[in-house]
C-alpha cells in the first residue's frame, strides 16, 4: 500500500505581510493625547492630595474672599437715604454703622483717621446720636458676634478692629452684629 495516502497533507500557509499602517487623522491623535493627558492630570491630582494630606489647613471663609462692588449710596441728586431694614434700635444702629463704614471707610488704630475713616467703635458712636445706652448694646453685641467667629480671646471691639489690617473682616462683623441683633429683637 503506498504510504503517501496515509501520510497528512501539509498545506502550506505563506505568511501576509501586514498592512502598511495608516496615518492616524488630526481628530484621531487629538482624541489619543487627550486621553494621555487626562490620565496624566489624575495622576498629578492624587499625587497632590497624597502629598499635601499632612499639611494643616484653616476653612477660608468666601464672605472674606468674594467682594462685590460697594454701593456708596451716591445717587443722581446726593446721597441717597439708607433704607430701614431693622426695625429695633441696636440692630438699626448697627446697620447704620456699618453702612458708614462702607461709605465713609474703615481705619484701625483711631476713632476717626484725617480723612474721616472711622474704626468699628467709631462708626457706632458717630451713629448712636449721643445715646449711650444704645452705643453700650450695640457694643456688646458686636463683641458676641466677634466672639462667636473668632473665639472668647478677643478682648474688646477696638483690639479687634486694629488687630485687621484691612476692613473687610471689621466691617462684615459689624452686619453680622446689625442681623444679631435683630434676631434677638434688640
Amino acid at each position: 500500500m503506498p504510504h503517501a495516502a496515509l501520510s497528512p497533507a501539509i498545506d502550506q500557509i505563506t505568511p501576509q505581510a501586514p498592512a502598511p499602517p495608516t496615518e492616524l487623522t488630526l481628530e484621531e491623535r487629538l482624541t489619543l493625547i487627550d486621553a494621555e493627558m487626562t490620565a496624566r492630570l489624575d495622576e498629578a491630582a492624587v499625587a497632590y492630595e497624597v502629598n499635601t494630606a499632612h499639611i494643616p489647613t484653616e476653612p477660608v471663609d468666601l464672605a472674606d474672599v468674594v467682594t462685590g462692588p460697594v454701593d456708596t449710596g451716591l445717587g443722581v441728586t446726593g446721597p441717597d437715604p439708607l433704607p430701614d431694614l431693622y426695625p429695633t434700635p441696636v440692630a438699626a444702629l448697627l446697620q447704620r454703622a456699618h453702612h458708614r463704614l462702607l461709605t465713609g471707610g474703615w481705619c484701625s488704630g483711631a476713632l476717626v483717621d484725617e480723612d474721616g475713616a472711622r474704626c468699628m467703635l467709631g462708626a457706632i458712636r458717630i451713629e448712636t446720636r449721643g445715646d449711650s445706652g444704645l452705643e453700650a448694646g450695640a457694643v456688646t453685641v458686636l463683641l458676641d458676634a466677634i466672639r462667636r467667629e473668632f473665639g472668647d480671646d478677643v478682648d474688646s471691639v477696638p483690639s479687634f478692629n486694629d488687630a485687621h489690617g484691612g476692613g473687610r473682616v471689621p466691617i462684615r462683623m459689624v452686619d453680622q452684629a446689625a442681623r444679631l441683633a435683630d434676631a434677638r429683637g434688640l
